[in-house]
């Protein structure tokens, strides 16, 4: 290892020298064998063991709750005045879909060929053990520190948030300096996430018997019209819609909906676009775009008329950014760089909790051990040195961010 300004060698040597990879992969093994699948997302035990670890190690614990079963674990480690450092990660997972689909048990944690496997291994109770061990290491040490230490644990992050991190970053008492958000990374630091909007598209025509169907205009053939223009009009320009940091805009067309009965022209058919912006689109511009593409598609074709607005399930949110230059990424840079970790910074693809931190103000980022592309996926797993290595990282980042300089 390499000493970095940001980071007093022997100071980080001694935090280093509390982790243990037994006592490491133990507590993320026991986190992978409570099921906490969202819906219904009941992380109680979850959130107890983690509250039970980390209040046996000194800290200063309560829960956050709007519902019974969905606590939100809050852990202090107040040193004095100085700044505040807040790990969030989220507790909950998917569900586990056809069983038949796994090779090991979702919920055993087994271990095989250096990986922990189960649902929720990789996405997120990795980083949820990287965060609360790291943080113990740090305790532990006894290295002088100023400032506050919040390790949250939320419940509520699969479906949405608003039971979880958001009423996190909404309290007044907790206003970080800075805010790191566990997610899949490979352990590369992320300096914010891609927004999304989720648009609805109908297409309305006039119903008709179905043996005769010149006396009705059908949607569905409408919408048809509207797909092809939209894959060969606008999904190249959105591919040409790039950033240093984030994979490129995109869109794809995830749920679709049409039609009467078997004998009947249809008079209506709807699309739900998965649409992902990139820093500098909003939600507003991107549902344009789709509105005129799809009139024009439906333009020449009479009694056919289209709908094109934000849909209910997803009202849309542009993408969220922490400069590279700003303190967070930098002292996270810094971290790396003395692990031997990847220093080269981007973006997070999917959405994440860090979007209600970063609406608030909070300087953010996302950074986490597992492969993102095995999320949701059976057969989920994470490798235990890259475990190792975010808890690592999250204990340094506590001492870069947080401690005593003379």
């Amino acid at each position: 290892m390499s000493a970095d300004p940001r980071l007093d060698a022997t100071l980080a040597e001694r935090v280093l020298a509390e982790i243990r990879e037994d006592e490491v992969i133990a507590f993320l093994r026991d986190l992978v064998r409570i099921p906490t699948v969202n819906p219904p997302g009941d992380v109680r035990d979850a959130a107890e063991y983690c509250r039970r670890t980390l209040a046996a190690e000194g800290f200063e614990t309560e829960f956050e709750t709007a519902e019974p079963s969905k606590p939100n674990l809050i852990a202090w480690l107040r040193a004095g005045d100085g700044p505040t450092l807040l790990f969030n990660s989220h507790l909950d997972v998917v569900p586990v879909g056809e069983e038949a689909s796994w090779t090991h048990p979702p919920f055993a944690a087994e271990i095989s060929e250096g990986r922990v496997y189960g649902r929720g291994a990789n996405d997120d109770k990795a980083s949820v053990t990287a965060q609360v061990m790291g943080a113990i290491a740090l305790k532990r040490s006894g290295v002088p520190i100023r400032g506050t230490l919040i390790v949250n644990e939320v419940a509520d992050e699969e479906v949405g948030g608003r039971l979880g991190a958001h009423l996190i970053a909404e309290r007044p008492d907790i206003q970080p300096d800075y805010v790191i958000v566990g997610e899949p990374t490979l352990n590369r630091i992320c300096v914010g996430e891609r927004g999304g909007v989720g648009i609805s598209v109908v297409v309305y025509g006039r119903t008709a018997h179905g043996a005769l169907p010149w006396e009705g205009v059908n949607a569905i053939e409408g919408m048809a019209r509207v797909i092809t223009a939209l894959q060969q009009e606008l999904w190249p320009r959105l591919e040409r819609k790039t950033h240093p940091y984030f994979a490129h805009a995109s869109a794809t067309i995830s749920l679709i909906e049409g039609g009467v009965k078997t004998n009947v022209v249809p008079d209506r058919c709807s699309i739900f676009i998965d649409r992902r912006l990139i820093p500098g689109e909003m939600p507003e511009e991107a549902i344009a775009e789709v509105r005129e593409v799809a009139e024009r598609a439906v333009a020449g074709v009479p009694g056919l008329r289209v709908e094109v607005g934000p849909a209910r399930e997803w009202g849309g949110r542009p993408a969220v950014m922490s400069p590279p230059e700003s303190p967070v990424v930098q002292g996270m840079l810094a971290v790396n760089r003395f692990l031997g970790l990847d220093t080269e910074l981007t973006g997070f693809s999917m959405g994440t909790d860090g979007r209600f931190f970063a609406a608030k103000g909070y300087p953010t980022i996302i950074y986490g051990p597992g492969d993102p592309s095995l999320a949701h996926k059976p057969d989920e797993w994470v490798g235990i040195d890259e475990v190792m290595a975010a808890t690592r990282a999250y204990a340094l980042a506590a001492l870069a961010f947080l401690g005593a300089r003379g």
